[in-house]
């Protein structure tokens, strides 16, 4: 019965800051969740194609397309032809300046929910959810993917991403 209600605040909580950090981070963008999780994306990984952007933000390649053709269209990207069919996408200035937005109006709610907090509560959450990303990393298997929306500088500043570890644990060299 307790496992049944952990679980359930669990989910409950994930459900809740969900929808803040989407909210915040597609309003603070001017675009849906996915383009931005692309803008994100881009800010850490400059250049990856249509393709592999599509992937790491969940969409098929068509989607894709046409998510980059919004951002493109909206002034955020710009694509560059690469060798082949290849094209990669870069964010533009404007883009560069909407992802720093969009990555603090993600923030505040976070930081928002974990002023319940004490000191001591929130580094032993810190702790306990480490343990919990490196479970579901293994049932994701996809770091790029979990990590769509994550200020990453804010992740690895003093500490190791337990993403990234689980990775490089899983897929060694």
């Amino acid at each position: 019965m307790h496992n049944a209600r952990t679980a359930n605040l669990l989910g409950a909580t994930a459900l809740a800051v969900t929808d803040l950090v989407l909210a915040g981070a597609a309003g603070a963008a001017g675009v849906g969740a996915s383009g931005a999780a692309a803008l994100v994306v881009l800010a850490a990984s400059p250049g990856v194609t249509v393709t592999e952007l599509g992937r790491r933000v969940g969409l098929t390649q068509s989607a894709a397309v046409r998510m980059v053709d919004g951002l493109s269209a909206a002034g955020l990207v710009e694509r560059d032809r690469g060798p082949g069919r290849a094209v990669a996408v870069r964010l533009t200035e404007e883009g560069r300046s909407t992802a720093a937005r969009l990555l603090d109006a993600r923030g505040a709610p976070l930081a928002g929910a974990l002023a319940a907090l004490g000191e001591d509560e929130r580094a032993t959450l810190a702790e306990l959810l480490s343990r919990l990303l490196t479970r579901l990393y293994d049932e994701v298997g996809d770091a790029e993917r979990m990590c769509r929306l994550c200020d990453r500088e804010a992740c690895t500043t003093g500490a190791v991403c337990p993403v990234g570890a689980a990775e490089r644990r899983r897929n060694p060299g």
